[in-house]
């Protein structure tokens, strides 16, 4: 069992930077490949990146998101920089066992999500 805690969302302006963290509880948390996903207003939930051994990123984050892991912390981090106003979102990680893979519906476990909004 794999418990999953989001924070580091918030309010910034266009063009600015966030960073997003997923805590985990449990075990062998380095066997879990981890992904983030976003789900804004009205619109389906969509993936963002993922991490097992290397990250994997959507189009329309690549260059700009960066998916990185600390294992010892049991922890992964999601790194926003020239944020836009359509990445606001409420930001959801989710884990799973190795690979990682993009779609939602692979993953087992979820964290709670946080609030990215972005103005312009």
């Amino acid at each position: 069992q794999v418990q999953l805690v989001e924070s580091g969302g918030g309010l910034v302006q266009d063009g600015g930077s966030l960073r997003l963290s997923c805590a985990a509880s449990g075990r062998s948390f380095s066997r879990y490949a981890v992904g983030w996903f976003r789900q804004a207003p009205g619109k389906e939930r969509e993936f963002v990146a993922a991490i097992s051994w290397r990250g994997y990123y959507a189009e329309s984050v690549k260059g700009r998101f960066t998916i990185y892991r600390d294992n010892a912390k049991n922890t992964v981090y999601l790194q926003m920089n020239s944020l836009k106003p359509e990445d606001t979102a409420v930001y959801y990680c989710a884990a799973r066992a190795f690979p990682a893979t993009t779609s939602q519906n692979d993953y087992d476990y979820w964290g709670q999500g946080t609030q990215v909004t972005v103005s312009s």
